[in-house]
């Protein structure tokens, strides 16, 4: 296995640090769809619905591309080339061979570039809706999540095959695009976790299913101190350069009605505060390594939760101050679309739940968290083993 390893390191690097070209474009692609999906949602926000030729439409579909091209070129080298060295190291499907990441990206490269002429049919026949969740939005996403779990195992595969100064080379390249899957499935609950509901026990339940299992089996998986935080810090870093610099472009609405007078892209609200919990989450897996993973869940996942709220709670009452309404904090952009009577634009939070549904909803979201934190150790303990 060393040998095979050798072998790829040598003929396929493209830099110094012998990470291949292959695995450079796989973080681009996600890289790509990621920005473009946020760019997208400022488009809707600032101009509305444009036509289907937008810069956002083409990062989110060069996705699709990059990785069909990156993932190809390996399954065709692995199949067809006769010194390939991929081979030893490969799975084979439908005849063919090659690294199962690369079977994956593939996949979600195809599911990604049929969802366009879907979405496209979906807005002609049923209206220029602006909601993230719809039917070709969510064959969108299930093609751009596989080629984020495509490049996750395809960097794997590499990682754990790599000697040690490619090891550490890759491991940062896997933490960011661990940071990115992090950042993309915050971006798909954008509805459901508004500045207005972030005093509802329902937005820390929906925050926490989903990014706690990245977390944990990202950073398990790389066996790297400060994992969590690092993918957090890659989300935030996302964040805030959206929030600051996506003002500075002008644009505005194309469609009614008009409530709010925009002259800049609007961006999305200031990041959510993930990288305290998660930095509390990388001390508790560093010194919990022996532990069985049921208790390592416990002391790991429900301090995640009680310190997001500890933390998210009064920064939710900032952002509704007037000291938020600034560039810094961005809490004063307002889409076009925005009622002037609505929660949002009054800046105040959404009706409270019940004494009942706010702590059954805490519950759950504390169940959720440990769960999450468990199925995402044996996901990390498992992903320690993948060679091809």
């Amino acid at each position: 296995m060393g040998l095979v390893t050798a072998t790829v390191e040598r003929s396929d690097t493209a830099t110094s640090a012998g990470v291949p070209w292959y695995l450079w474009t796989a973080a681009l692609a996600v890289t790509s769809a990621y920005v473009g999906g946020y760019w997208d949602i400022s488009w809707h926000r600032s101009i509305g619905r444009d036509t289907f030729w937008t810069a956002p439409h083409l990062a989110i579909y060069a996705c699709g591309v990059l990785a069909g091209v990156s993932s190809g070129y390996l399954i065709l080298t692995a199949t067809f080339g006769r010194s390939s060295s991929l081979k030893p190291v490969s799975v084979r499907m439908w005849g063919l061979s090659g690294p199962l990441g690369a079977f994956i990206s593939v996949w979600g490269g195809v599911a990604m570039l049929a969802s366009a002429p879907f979405d496209n049919w979906w807005h002609n026949a049923y209206g220029l809706d602006v909601r993230i969740i719809s039917p070709p939005h969510m064959v969108l996403a299930a093609g751009f999540f596989a080629i984020e779990i495509g490049s996750v195992m395809l960097l794997l595969a590499f990682m754990n095959r790599a000697s040690d100064d490619t090891r550490r080379a890759l491991r940062w390249l896997f933490l960011y695009v661990g940071g990115t899957w992090v950042a993309e499935s915050l971006l798909l609950k954008l509805e459901y976790i508004l500045r207005p509901a972030m005093h509802s026990a329902l937005f820390y339940l929906i925050v926490a299913t989903g990014t706690v299992f990245i977390l944990a089996a990202v950073a398990v998986a790389s066996a790297r101190r400060w994992a969590c935080t690092i993918m957090a810090a890659v989300y935030t870093a996302f964040g805030l350069g959206f929030l600051w610099i996506l003002p500075l472009i002008p644009a505005e609405p194309k469609l009614g009605p008009v409530y709010n007078q925009v002259t800049h892209f609007v961006p999305w609200e200031f990041p959510l505060l993930v990288i305290v919990p998660a930095a509390v989450f990388d001390i508790i897996l560093q010194q919990t390594t022996r532990w069985r993973p049921l208790t390592r869940a416990f002391v790991a996942g429900l301090p995640f939760l009680v310190v997001f709220v500890a933390v998210q709670w009064p920064f939710a009452n900032f952002l509704m101050s007037p000291a938020a309404r600034n560039w810094l904090f961005g809490a004063a952009y307002m889409d076009y679309g925005t009622r002037p009577t609505s929660s949002y634009a009054r800046f105040v939070f959404f009706p409270s739940e019940t004494a009942t549904q706010f702590w059954v909803r805490m519950s759950l979201a504390a169940v959720m968290s440990v769960l999450m934190t468990w199925i995402g150790i044996h996901a990390g303990r498992a992903m320690q083993r993948v060679r091809r």
